[in-house]
């Protein structure tokens, strides 16, 4: 009994979770904000640095994260899950940067509507995946373990959403696209966009799994 009080045990991983989360919503927002105001080159390039340094944050608490995974004995949940969690939502602000960088790139000069309507999913999803880790300490809760699901289910909406936004997005674009390096451009960024609320659902398919097993 006495060795098993003296093992390292929790090393915090909720709170550090949260933290990720919250600097995922401040990219998700910054990037919103910088296809909104596409136009003033000012403040999309002021927005795009917030998305780095939204990125870069995070990346520090994954490091973080993976650092007490070899400290702690005990963790809250699963260690597989821990890492999983992490790295997956890591993978969402990974990339809002890289559809950052790749319209600075690519040179993008104009936003679509579809560019547009992908980001709001892609940002909705975001808002619900922090919404979804703030309950994980909480899961014991029958009320809360409900919530945790029924946020996990709203996700997965939205990412049918986003994926049938790209699908007609893609229909549109190689019907009227005559220019093969804008129709290049935009497949590349349509693609990325979608791509980060499908990393959302696999945040959400893990969460799901912890509820299993917590409540």
């Amino acid at each position: 009994m006495l060795f098993g009080k003296l093992l390292p045990r929790d090393g915090n991983f909720y709170e550090l979770f949260n933290q990720h989360a919250d600097h995922i919503v401040e990219g998700a927002r910054s990037f919103i904000l910088l296809i909104e105001n596409y136009a003033d080159t000012g403040l999309r390039e002021k927005y795009a640095q917030e998305v780095g340094t939204a990125e870069r944050q995070a990346d520090r608490i994954t490091a973080e994260v993976n650092r007490l995974l070899h400290k702690t004995f005990i963790t809250p949940i699963d260690r597989d899950q821990i890492h999983g969690l992490i790295n997956g939502m890591d993978d969402v602000l990974d990339l809002l940067q890289d559809a950052t960088e790749t319209m600075s790139l690519y040179d993008v000069r104009v936003m679509t509507d579809e560019i547009l309507r992908l980001g709001h999913l892609s940002a909705r999803c975001c808002e619900r995946v922090q919404h979804a880790v703030s309950l994980l300490p909480r899961l014991r809760d029958h009320a809360t373990a409900e919530a945790a699901i029924k946020t996990c289910e709203e996700i997965d909406q939205l990412e049918s959403d986003a994926d049938r936004v790209m699908r007609a997005a893609m229909s549109r674009l190689f019907r009227e696209e005559t220019d093969v390096r804008e129709l290049i451009k935009l497949k590349t960024i349509y693609e990325q966009l979608e791509s980060i609320s499908d990393r959302c659902e696999d945040v959400a398919n893990l969460i799901e799994g912890v509820v299993l097993e917590q409540s």
